[in-house]
């Protein structure tokens, strides 16, 4: 297959990459396609096989401010994505975000859940998902997905370790749910809609099972050998951010089974295996020499 990855220099992008590395893959990022170009948008998707649009928008807080700017990217850009894919005959993979859920739910989110976002980059990336799916139901895929964490870009997990040279103890929120994701674990399943030609429809692309932010840094804790108690609970009163939070963003995988094909696996199984694989070496090195690291 001849695939179009965009955002490909992105967390998610780069283990696309390699997941998909045996195809012929096209990496594009922000300074080789402005998504928000039409005519450069037609131009790069001509010719192939598949688009993934991993681009996108992604300063939660920053797009409070800058609303337009987060919708040119998030809703624009998909939108000139799914005509220039419908014009090619390109299947279109959108990835998009439990932010699309206000987060008041008691049950994990199905994938026709009605949408109902709370913040600007939330509103932008809905206005994506309608986009791709008004304008190309017949031919493309939504992934959402969630609380991602890899080894090619800022995220949470990374955040916690570093905060560990720094700090002798973390607060972390107790009061918001959901399921850490590891970037390898969605690109290797994205590859597997591709490749067994799923069905367009939308799809919950997380690790399986949920916890609180809480939870889970302890659990990087855990498996970076330091000790979890030098994380200590909180809630979000403590934390004024621009964007709301979704407080519960757990994610349903129906959509998985209905194709046959397994959701994503525990996230504390794939936290564990992205540890020993070396995803936070940069993070754990800061930490040699430190008396609590026994790395």
């Amino acid at each position: 297959m001849k695939i179009l990855i965009t955002g490909a220099d992105g967390m998610l992008g780069t283990d696309l990459r390699e997941s998909l590395a045996h195809h012929d893959v096209t990496p594009a990022n922000r300074r080789t396609l402005d998504v928000t170009d039409a005519a450069a948008v037609r131009h790069a998707v001509a010719g192939q096989d598949v688009v993934i649009n991993a681009a996108a928008f992604t300063n939660v807080d920053a797009a409070e401010e800058n609303e337009d700017l987060a919708y040119h990217v998030n809703a624009e850009g998909a939108r000139y994505l799914a005509e220039a894919s419908k014009g090619s005959g390109a299947r279109l993979v959108q990835i998009s975000t439990d932010y699309v859920f206000d987060g008041t739910s008691t049950e994990p989110y199905s994938e026709d859940e009605e949408l109902h976002p709370l913040s600007s980059y939330g509103r932008s990336k809905a206005a994506g998902e309608r986009f791709v799916r008004d304008l190309y139901p017949e031919g493309s895929i939504v992934v959402r997905t969630a609380w991602l964490y890899g080894k090619a870009g800022p995220n949470f997990a990374a955040t916690m370790l570093t905060l560990a040279g720094k700090r002798e103890t973390v607060d972390v929120v107790t009061d918001q749910r959901g399921q850490p994701t590891w970037t390898r674990d969605l690109a290797d399943h994205i590859r597997q809609l591709l490749e067994q030609n799923a069905a367009p429809g939308i799809y919950h692309g997380t690790n399986s099972g949920d916890t609180t932010w809480f939870e889970f840094a302890r659990a990087v804790y855990d498996e970076c050998g330091l000790d979890p108690d030098r994380i200590r609970p909180t809630d979000s009163a403590r934390f004024v951010r621009a964007a709301p939070r979704p407080r519960n963003s757990v994610l349903a995988h129906g959509a998985w089974n209905a194709i046959s094909l397994e959701p994503m696996r525990p996230w504390r199984d794939a936290l564990h295996d992205a540890v020993q694989t070396g995803v936070f070496d940069d993070q754990r090195r800061h930490l040699q020499g430190d008396a609590t690291d026994v790395s």
